[in-house]
């Protein structure tokens, strides 16, 4: 019988993630900030002037093909105006993690990029008015595995071990060793961060979208597009395991067999740009 982590324990190591030595230090700045109640762009904006890797990236994005302003964008402050608040702060959150995505699960970046793409690509067919934000949604959907991986890196070991082991989900596998699952985690971080609800709930559910309440369309793209992401099997997210689409998640979104074939083909071109941009 393995030791499970408690809860209480886990969600302490998330109300502290600014202390924990894992976590870089442009993070833990990050974090600080955007966990402000009335968090403003001039403050967004000199935190990431403050950090030339971050205008960097920031103005690239802003600048290639994916959002559509080719050249035309110079200051980080139009750029967070273009792009809306809760966009750039996910963004920073994107960048920020890369490096540590990559220390927690080869493989799970190329995996949240893939389904931040086929996210977009699913709102902007669905005609939702915000498709940037389920795509910040599928970038940091699998955050709760970050701080697993790194604050419990012998039990998240395990739980991935076991995935493979035994043929099942890394979901299931965390029941093994956790009291809390990485979508709840990554629920409780988006609330710490204060995200808007239907972030947060995109995150949280993204493995039980018929449990969304107040914004049941925007979880069913990320659920949609996780799997999705792991059919075509771009990168590693724990597991061999392609989940069955849930029914009424799928029935929501309307989409028929040529719409899926489409959105695998435009996802293709979607991740291209998107790591072109971001690495």
């Amino acid at each position: 019988m393995n030791d499970i982590i408690e809860s209480k324990v886990l969600r302490h190591r998330i109300a502290n993630i600014g202390n924990l030595p894992t976590v870089p230090e442009t993070l833990k700045r990050l974090s600080r900030i955007i966990e402000k109640p009335n968090v403003s762009l001039t403050e967004i904006a000199g935190f990431v002037q403050s950090d030339p890797a971050l205008t960097f990236r920031i103005l690239k994005m802003v600048n290639s093909a994916v959002y559509g302003f080719p050249g035309r964008i110079a200051s980080v402050s139009h750029a967070i105006m273009l792009l809306g608040l809760n966009v750039v702060k996910g963004l920073l959150l994107g960048i920020s993690v890369f490096e540590l995505m990559q220390k927690a699960m080869v493989g799970l970046y190329e995996h949240s990029m893939g389904c931040a793409a086929a996210s977009r690509i699913i709102a902007q067919r669905k005609g939702l008015r915000e498709p940037e934000e389920a795509y910040v949604a599928g970038l940091i959907h699998d955050i709760g595995k970050v701080v697993m991986a790194l604050e419990f890196t012998k039990s998240y070991e395990a739980a991935l071990a076991c995935a493979e082991q035994e043929n099942i989900s890394i979901g299931k596998a965390e029941k093994q060793f956790f009291a809390d699952n990485h979508a709840v985690l990554g629920g409780v971080l988006s609330e710490k961060w204060r995200f808007p609800k239907k972030l947060t709930e995109a995150i949280f559910y993204h493995h039980q979208p018929r449990s969304a309440e107040s914004f049941p369309l925007e979880t069913a793209i990320v659920h949609l597009a996780d799997i999705l992401t792991k059919a075509r099997g771009l990168g590693f997210s724990g597991d061999q395991i392609v989940p069955i689409i849930d029914d009424a998640a799928f029935d929501r979104l309307e989409l028929t067999e040529q719409d899926i074939f489409e959105v695998f083909r435009d996802l293709e071109g979607s991740i291209d740009a998107t790591q072109e941009v971001l690495l």
